[in-house]
């Protein structure tokens, strides 16, 4: 991919920085791996939009996809390690955020922000990391069983 700058920041953002590319990752991250799954988060997608990004996150190397052996109609979609090293990237937009903006947020942000207040970030962004790991393990055993 040719970048328009010099930038770390800007290279960046021009792989992954729209607001609907952040969210397709932050799905996977939370163990969606469907179109109709990412097409049912609360931020309702049009799903043309949502075709768009998987497709170029797909070309941009962030996420693949592969078809269950029994059902060649589904996608199941997930990270790939280039994918999951942007979870840090996520962690502080969170963490800034919480801090940052005076708003509430959702249950689930609640949960997570509860589940991990007393924890190191990196400690969460390790666990994370690992955990996504195995459930990319897991849904590629799933769908390409050996």
């Amino acid at each position: 991919m040719d970048y328009r700058s010099g930038c770390p920041i800007s290279n960046l953002l021009e792989l992954v920085g729209d607001k609907w590319s952040l969210l397709v990752i932050r799905d996977l991250f939370s163990n969606k791996s469907t179109f109709k799954q990412f097409a049912n988060s609360s931020e309702k997608i049009a799903t043309n939009i949502l075709s768009d990004r998987l497709k170029s996150l797909r070309e941009k190397g962030i996420i693949d996809f592969a078809f269950a052996h029994n059902n060649k109609k589904t996608k199941y979609y997930f990270l790939t390690d280039v994918g999951i090293d942007l979870y840090p990237v996520l962690y502080e937009m969170s963490m800034w955020s919480r801090r940052n903006l005076n708003v509430e947020f959702n249950e689930i942000a609640s949960k997570w922000f509860s589940n991990n207040e007393n924890l190191e970030g990196e400690h969460v962004i390790s666990n994370t990391i690992n955990d996504y790991k195995l459930v990319r393990k897991e849904l590629l055993n799933f769908i390409k069983p050996n």
